[in-house]
């Protein structure tokens, strides 16, 4: 192939990008034919390998190594492009930069949402808000993408075209990978803050693309809202077995108490967007409540186990009612949820149930054998205990709303190395952020019998580099799917475990 780009040591002094329309286009289409059949891009695609994909595809085609960061953002684009053309227009929003206008020539005014076109026409400003309004498309002349969050947050829009500098986009780029948004970044063909440009025809093509099917989006606000309902009071009152007994009583109210809700919701919202449905059937939710029923118990036992007096920053079960009474609230717990099992008709989640139980309780038994404190906890015997403990916790949510959606066993294969990536990374990530723990051992103080790990710090900083390495390992097993919602799901979740906002 003829060399398209000069391979040059990169120069942070100039703005690097293939230097004129034609070439660009040339690019935008060998991208396209690149990576299309079995090498299709599913989005979101994490910038560690959009990153290497870039380096790929400078060496195979003997690119400029100057041009990364704008193939960065092609590549980006070439993923969401089919799913942006999937979302309706006037669920989309056209955002561009006030650098954009001419300088001396401009009209507008600047208010704290941005630049109000006086449309004088000095600039392709103008002309592009008209092709985007033509379409039904919001358009904002605006600096950065924070701006839109709240509306994608809101359901507004449902999707970003966003016009930018390769700085600005790459400061833009985490905010965009992390919550997962579909969106496409045109990157300006100068940089200097004023009088830019933009490539017009590529973008108008862009404002103006429609697929024949509309994507599927989940509504993740909803779907949390509608989690929350199934533990009101009336609800459990409707869902659990009857009774006005101490013991039903507390477990209604321990249940239905405070909690992220992390696994219904997950079991739900991987039912919804393998299936591509708006309602959940009452089985989906039966196992939903069921699998917290499981957690609910399982930390009823734990706080008995490590005499802890408080959790969610109130007093523990066994602190209010005392240990006996405890120790029934969290029996009942376990019954109640696999009589909720039993009710969905479904074998397959009784065994997934029952396999997280007693792998929990093997965990749980290793750890409390294992709290010795004249023999320091070694990084294995952490992480056998993570294993057994904290990843089916997210397993079991994962795979029982894949196995009420009808998922094959390679589907169910992925979930499961998945959840095994972020449920070590979490359980990590919670060890570092309370290291002081003293009653049970945690992944710092394992730390300290790594090779060559002498201090604190040093313990604080391994456990980093796990954390990292196990986020990263979360993110790749998510390129197996080839769901794009389901995909976009997990990997919003991730980072929102992980804290990567």
């Amino acid at each position: 192939m003829d060399k398209i780009g000069q391979t040059t040591p990169m120069d942070k002094r100039h703005y690097h990008i293939p230097p004129d329309e034609a070439t660009r286009n040339r690019l935008r289409a060998l991208i396209a034919d690149t990576f299309s059949g079995e090498e299709r891009l599913v989005p979101p695609v994490a910038q560690e390998r959009l990153d290497r994909l870039s380096d790929r595809f400078i060496a195979e085609h003997r690119l400029s190594p100057s041009w990364k960061a704008w193939l960065m953002v092609e590549l980006h684009n070439r993923a969401w492009r089919d799913t942006v053309a999937a979302i309706p227009a006037d669920k989309r929003i056209l955002l561009m930069p006030k650098c954009m206008s001419r300088t001396g020539a401009c009209r507008a005014e600047v208010d704290e949402l941005g630049l109000l076109c006086r449309r004088c026409m000095s600039c392709t400003i103008p002309e592009l808000q008209e092709k985007a309004n033509a379409q039904g498309t919001l358009s904002m002349v605006a600096e950065g993408f924070t701006s839109v969050i709240p509306l994608i947050e809101n359901r507004v829009v449902d999707a970003v075209i966003g016009v930018g500098c390769l700085d600005s986009l790459e400061k833009a780029f985490p905010l965009l990978i992390n919550h997962a948004v579909a969106g496409l970044a045109v990157p300006l063909n100068s940089d200097g803050c004023r009088d830019t440009t933009v490539d017009t025809a590529h973008l108008s093509t862009l404002l103006t693309m429609q697929a024949s099917r509309e994507a599927y989006l989940l509504d993740y606000d909803s779907l949390k809202s509608a989690v929350r309902t199934w533990f009101e009071p009336a609800n459990l009152q409707a869902l659990l077995t009857p009774g006005d007994d101490p013991t039903a009583t507390a477990a209604r109210q321990w249940l239905g108490g405070d909690g992220k809700r992390w696994r219904p919701y997950l079991l739900a919202a991987v039912y919804l967007a393998l299936t591509e449905s708006h309602t959940l059937p009452v089985e989906v939710q039966r196992a939903a409540v069921a699998v917290e029923c499981f957690h609910k118990a399982s930390l009823v036992h734990d706080d008995i186990q490590d005499n802890d007096a408080l959790r969610y920053g109130t007093p523990t079960v066994h602190a209010q009612y005392g240990v006996p009474i405890a120790i029934n609230v969290g029996d009942i717990l376990l019954g109640e949820g696999y009589r909720l099992l039993v009710a969905t008709g479904s074998m397959e989640l009784l065994r997934l149930a029952a396999g997280a139980h007693i792998s929990l309780c093997q965990g749980q038994g290793i750890e409390l054998a294992g709290n010795d404190a004249s023999r320091p906890p070694t990084m294995a015997f952490i992480l056998d205990i993570v294993l057994r403990k904290t990843v089916p916790a997210f397993e079991v949510a994962l795979l029982m709303g894949a196995v009420c959606a009808g998922a094959d066993a390679a589907l169910q294969a992925v979930l499961s190395r998945y959840a095994r990536a972020l449920g070590i990374a979490y359980q990590l990530q919670d060890d570092l952020e309370d290291a002081a723990k003293d009653h049970c051992p945690t992944a710092v103080q394992a730390a300290l019998s790594e090779p060559g790990v002498t201090s604190l710090a040093a313990a604080e900083a391994h456990v980093r580099t796990l954390i990292a390495s196990y986020h990263r390992q979360a993110l790749e097993v998510l390129d197996e799917l080839s769901n794009i919602e389901l995909k976009r799901l997990l990997f919003r979740i991730t980072q929102r475990i992980l804290k990567s906002e």
